[in-house]
């Protein structure tokens, strides 16, 4: 792919505010042709798509589609609206996500935490995704998906168990996604697995870094992934104590690394004061 994306065209799910918003504007500034924006929140949605459409000055076509992802019946039927509209993208970035946490599993209600968490963070990347591979495949322009994982699922964390769960679950179906298209022939189609510690957007608010892995800075980490995506570079993890934490979980007895790593550096104590967004 090129070295920006000129002329190429997005979508970016959970856009309205936040990372998924400069994603946005990076792909404005950049002259790309078409960005489609997802978001739940219409409002801001709405706000969102006039002020990118601002400083578009009509360079790239900028539309929004009020969705939740967490409704899969609703992915289909705005996924043909995108197409009817302004056609297929050729940069999909699974952005969009929820966490619930601060307490323990077992105090949970499962329609509250689980079932939503689930549908957002893992089924909703595989559903969107699905709506617009076969397009990618069967173009000859170079492809991108982008999503957006955790280190949370790369390493359980008390009080976050179903956050992890679904992160696991969506790093697990990315690298597998990014083998298949290799070994069926499709490299033009390109999968970057991002896998961030925490970042400082508000969706993590009251949460206390680790030791070694300090809170990131949302246009740090938009700026790494931005360079990724356009190289089509497998995995992002950030910062680079997240590749030295698989790397010890792996080789260190379970208990070693949940004293030393987990306890001692302050790993399972991060979340006791999360509160996230109101």
């Amino acid at each position: 792919m090129a070295r920006t994306a000129q002329g190429a065209h997005l979508l970016i799910t959970g856009a309205a505010g936040g990372m998924g918003r400069m994603y946005a504007q990076r792909a404005v500034d950049e002259g790309a042709a078409s960005v489609v924006l997802w978001d739940r929140d219409a409002p801001a949605l709405a706000r969102t798509a006039d002020e990118l459409g601002a400083i578009a000055r009509g360079r790239t076509l900028v539309r929004s589609y009020a969705v939740d992802v967490s409704e899969l019946g609703a992915i289909a039927k705005t996924a043909h609206k995108v197409r009817r509209d302004v056609g297929d993208p050729d940069v999909l970035i699974n952005n969009a996500g929820i966490v619930r946490g601060n307490r323990y599993f077992w105090e949970s209600h499962a329609g509250e935490d689980v079932r939503p968490t689930m549908l957002v963070n893992a089924l909703a990347p595989m559903y969107v995704a699905h709506e617009f591979l076969p397009a990618m495949i069967a173009s000859d322009r170079p492809s991108r998906i982008v999503n957006i994982g955790s280190a949370a699922g790369t390493l359980g964390n008390p009080r976050m168990a179903v956050y992890a769960a679904s992160k696991a679950a969506l790093n697990g179906w990315s690298d597998s996604l990014r083998l298949e298209l290799e070994q069926a022939g499709h490299d033009h189609v390109r999968v970057t697995t991002v896998t961030p510690s925490y970042i400082a957007t508000g969706m993590f608010h009251g949460v206390r870094g680790p030791l070694l892995a300090p809170i990131l800075e949302p246009e740090v980490v938009v700026d790494r992934v931005w360079k990724a995506m356009l190289a089509g570079q497998a995995l992002v993890e950030m910062p680079g104590t997240v590749r030295l934490g698989r790397f010890l979980r792996a080789v260190l007895p379970t208990r070693t690394f949940d004293r030393i790593i987990g306890h001692g550096f302050g790993v399972y104590r991060s979340m006791e004061e999360f509160r996230g967004r109101d």
